[in-house]
């Protein structure tokens, strides 16, 4: 029961935790940041954390350090986010993986609804579905009616069990209602190596790995899972232009703080990586890349939408009867 005097005490106590976390606000920055990604160099959000990392090393007149921790399809990395002094000071980089390992790993030593603060969704990404460039499969339709004749013939690339391009498969077999088999890889460069040496039939790499690869003629690309075309692949048409509805994919990448961080050290970041994702050099360099700065959302519209993806993501691992390789 709480007595008048533990309220009274509450109470008192509220403005002078309040006046605390807005003198960590006035205070932060007073070292170096750390920016934390769970994957390696060269990934989307390792790109995206370089990036915005930049922009705020000049707005703070600090420097911002990007550590990459690569390991169990990005957990690792968010365990150390989640251990983290809560002060503003490190913060992660949370992608669509990290609603999914949850399912496909448990238990993991963090609760990501519970354990990470929500600061900011960054930016969309979307996919590229991708063939060997001397594949017999010329389009989206051709590799579904091939899929439908031989079901389980045909295999598909990713860069681990859980990653995006894990999933957007499976989601892409579902809307078509095909079955293809998975050939994980222990990362996204493997699995497209594996592509380009005829080892596997196809695979949705993001837009930034098969650009390059597509111009120098060892991929061809199919279909890109965006709902209208993209600028850094003005001539692959969408899945929905190829025949497929329901399949408008999209990945996101977000920044993320240490629970218990306090609220105004959290809005001064959402505050400023907005900032910097409004320069127009910042979102061509990340647009040539297939990225889509997101429009400014508050932190807690991006837990919102991460809560949703858990319930999503999580259902869709036991529908579709997925499992840890």
């Amino acid at each position: 029961m709480i007595t008048r005097r533990t309220l009274v005490q509450a109470l008192a106590g509220a403005p002078f935790a309040a006046g605390v976390g807005l003198a960590a606000a006035q205070a932060f920055p007073d070292k170096a940041v750390k920016i934390i990604v769970p994957l390696p160099p060269g990934s989307p959000p390792d790109v995206l954390a370089r990036v915005v990392g930049e922009g705020l090393a000049k707005l703070w007149k600090q420097a911002v350090v990007v550590e990459n921790r690569p390991g169990g399809t990005g957990s690792v990395g968010m365990q150390a986010l989640a251990r983290s002094p809560a002060d503003g000071h490190t913060a992660g980089i949370l992608f669509l993986t990290h609603t999914v390992i949850a399912e496909l790993m448990a238990p993991l030593p963090y609760n990501t609804a519970t354990d990470l603060e929500p600061v900011a969704n960054a930016v969309w990404l979307y996919n590229v579905l991708v063939v060997p460039a001397g594949s017999p499969i010329r389009s989206l339709q051709d590799l579904v009616e091939r899929a439908r004749a031989r079901p389980g013939a045909l295999t598909y690339a990713s860069g681990g069990n859980g990653s995006p391009a894990h999933l957007v498969a499976e989601s892409f077999c579902q809307a078509t209602q095909t079955r293809m088999l998975h050939v994980p890889f222990r990362g996204p460069a493997e699995a497209v190596t594996a592509l380009i040496g005829d080892q596997v039939s196809a695979m949705f790499a993001t837009v930034s790995t098969a650009t390059p690869l597509i111009k120098a003629d060892k991929l061809r690309a199919l279909a890109v899972t965006s709902p209208e075309r993209l600028a850094a692949m003005a001539t692959v048409p969408t899945v929905r232009e190829s025949g497929l509805q329901g399949l408008d994919l999209k990945e996101w990448e977000g920044f993320v703080l240490p629970a218990g961080t306090p609220r105004p050290v959290v809005a001064r970041w959402n505050q400023d990586v907005f900032q910097v994702l409004a320069q127009p050099e910042v979102r061509a360099r990340l647009g040539e890349l297939g990225m889509t700065v997101a429009e400014p959302n508050r932190p807690e519209e991006f837990g919102s939408l991460i809560r949703r993806e858990l319930d999503h993501w999580g259902g869709f691992v036991r529908t579709r009867g997925l499992k840890p390789t």
